[in-house]
This record gives C-alpha cells, sequence and structure tokens, in this order.
C-alpha cells in the first residue's frame, strides 16, 4: 500500500523531497535494480503529465522526487495528484507514494 503524501511547489523553483523506503520492521530496505518513475497531472485522467525527476539511493533505501526551476516555471499553479512507482529487477512494479501536489505561483520572473 502506497504512503500518503501531499507536496507544495513553488512555480519556477528547484523541488526536491527525499523518501525513506522501510520495511514493517522500520528497516531500511535494499533498493538494489528498483528503478523509478513519477508524474504529477491535473487529475488522474488527463493525458498531460509533468515528470519528476527520480533518484534512488539504493543501499540507503532513500528515493528522491526532484524538480528543476525551468520545470517547475511551466506548470499552471493548482492543485494536481501525483504518484511514484517503483519497478523491481524482476519487473514487479509497486506504488510507493501518492497523493495531491499544490503549484504555488511564481511572481518574480
Amino acid at each position: 500500500m502506497a504512503i500518503k503524501a501531499n507536496l507544495q511547489i513553488d512555480q519556477g523553483a528547484d523541488f526536491s523531497t527525499e523518501i525513506d523506503v522501510l520495511d514493517d520492521n522500520g528497516d531500511v530496505v535494499n533498493l538494489t535494480g528498483f528503478s523509478g518513475a513519477a508524474q504529477m497531472r491535473k487529475h488522474y485522467t488527463s493525458s498531460t503529465a509533468t515528470n519528476f525527476n527520480v533518484t534512488i539511493n539504493a543501499s540507503g533505501g532513500t528515493v528522491t522526487l526532484s524538480m528543476n526551476a525551468a520545470t517547475s516555471a511551466n506548470v499552471t499553479p493548482g492543485r494536481y495528484v501525483y504518484d511514484c512507482e517503483l519497478t523491481s529487477s524482476s519487473n514487479v512494479v509497486s506504488r510507493l507514494v501518492e497523493g495531491i501536489v499544490t503549484v504555488t505561483p511564481q511572481v518574480t520572473r
């Protein structure tokens, strides 16, 4: 079951958040061989998506979602949905995190 976490991104700014991946005992999960993908969309059925960069620290058990300032500058302020999925080396896909993204408007351009 995915973690529920809401995010806030400032339009036109760099964004990064780190997620610790732990097992039921609270121990770090070794993510060797995993890949990740994450997107945000205006609504679940939207055909337009903005991708997050997904970086995995395999031995540290962390996943970082990030977006550079140029990308966030092109996102219209408002509410979006997002998720991040991990794929194991045996092609098993699991959803790590999901929630709402609020993009706040940029004033300084």
